[in-house]
C-alpha cells in the first residue's frame, strides 16, 4: 500500500507507557513503538507487553501503528515478532526491520509473518518497512527493495550507516564540521540509492531523524533536502519536530493550484488533439501531468489525514 501517507514517523520507547499515550494523540502520520535502541535488554519483554497493550487499548485515530523489532543478529527479534503478532497482529499495520542488509533479512520476517497469520487466522496482512543503515544495506538496496510484496517502505538511517561506513558523525542527522570540509554532500550517494531502490519498486522512502532538538532550522533544511531527493517522509524523535516535517512533505497551496492548472491545461490539449501545451509561458506535456497527479494525490491523502 504505497499510497499510505507517511510524512512523519514518531519514535517512542516501547518501555515508556506515558510517552506511548502521548504519541497516539500526536500529529504524526505513524507512531513507531520502538523495541530496539530505545529499550534496554532488561525491558525488552515488558516492552512487548506495552506494544500489545497500546494497539489494543489506545485510539491511534488515523495514525499508522508501527513497531520496530530488534535486529536479526540479536536473540530478541523472533520473540518480538511472535509474541506481539500472536497477541495483536490484527491491530498492527507495519513491522519495522532495522539494519536490513540483504533480501534474505526481509524474507525471514515475511516467512514468520505468513506462519503467524496462518496460525492466528489473521485476514489482514501486516506490512514490512526496512531500514537501510549499513554499508551492505546501501549496496544491496535494490535487492532489498524487491525482496517481498509485503515490503512497503525503505528508511535511511544515517547514524548506524555512518558507523558501518566509518564516517565520523557528531550527532545523528546533523551536518557538522566533516560535512563543511567535504566538497559536496557526504550523504548524497547513500540517500539517493535508497530513494531510487524504493521508487523503482513502487515503495515509499523515509529519511532518518535529526537528534538535535535545539536546531529547528537544521530540521527544516534536512526535511526539505530529503524531499528534494525524492523521500516521502522523515522520522522524528520528539513531537515538537512533527509540524515542520509534515509541512515539508505536504504540497503547498501554490503546488496544488499549479498541479490543478497543469491537469486542466493538458485535458484541454488532449481534447484538441495536442500532446503538449503552453502554460504561463512554459511547455507542459505528459511528464508534467504525471508529476501534477502525484501532487494532487498526495494533497488528497493529507486532507484525509487531517480529517481522520
Amino acid at each position: 500500500m504505497t499510497d499510505r501517507l507517511e510524512r512523519s514517523h514518531l519514535y517512542v520507547p516501547a518501555s515508556n507507557w506515558s510517552m506511548i499515550e502521548k504519541a497516539a494523540r500526536s500529529a504524526a502520520d505513524a507512531v513507531v513503538l520502538d523495541l530496539e535502541d530505545a529499550v534496554s535488554v532488561e525491558e525488552k519483554a515488558s516492552g512487548r507487553i506495552n506494544v500489545i497493550r497500546a494497539v489494543r487499548e489506545l485510539d491511534f485515530g488515523g495514525r499508522l501503528r508501527v513497531y520496530r523489532i530488534n535486529g536479526l543478529d540479536t536473540p530478541f527479534a523472533y520473540r518480538d515478532l511472535v509474541d506481539v503478532l500472536e497477541a495483536a497482529g490484527d491491530r498492527i499495520d507495519l513491522v519495522m526491520l532495522p539494519k536490513a542488509s540483504a533480501a534474505r533479512d526481509v524474507q525471514f520476517v515475511e516467512t514468520l509473518l505468513l506462519q503467524i497469520e496462518a496460525a492466528q487466522v489473521l485476514t489482514r496482512p501486516v506490512g514490512i518497512e526496512a531500514q537501510i543503515e549499513t554499508a551492505m544495506g546501501v549496496l544491496n538496496a535494490a535487492e532489498i527493495a524487491g525482496a517481498s510484496p509485503r515490503l512497503e517502505a525503505l528508511i535511511f538511517g544515517s547514524g548506524d550507516f555512518a558507523a558501518s561506513a566509518g564516517m565520523p558523525l557528531e550527532n545523528i542527522g546533523e551536518r557538522g564540521a566533516y560535512d563543511a570540509g567535504y566538497p559536496g554532500d557526504r550523504w548524497h550517494h547513500a540517500m539517493q540509492s535508497v530513494v531510487l531502490a524504493a521508487r523503482a519498486h513502487g515503495l515509499r522512502c523515509l529519511d532518518g531523524p535529526l537528534a538535535n532538538l535545539r536546531a529547528p532550522d537544521d530540521l527544516v533544511q534536512a526535511a526539505r533536502s530529503a524531499r528534494g531527493l525524492g523521500f516521502s517522509g522523515k522520522q522524528c524523535i520528539h513531537p515538537a519536530q512533527l509540524g515542520a516535517v509534515n509541512a515539508a512533505f505536504s504540497p503547498s497551496e501554490q503546488d496544488v493550484v499549479q498541479a490543478q492548472a497543469v491537469v486542466a491545461a493538458l485535458q484541454e490539449a488532449k481534447q484538441t488533439g495536442r500532446g503538449a501545451v503552453s502554460l504561463n509561458g512554459r511547455m507542459v506535456d505528459a511528464a508534467n501531468i504525471r508529476m501534477a497527479q502525484e501532487t494532487l494525490n498526495r494533497h488528497r491523502l493529507v486532507l484525509d489525514r487531517e480529517t481522520s
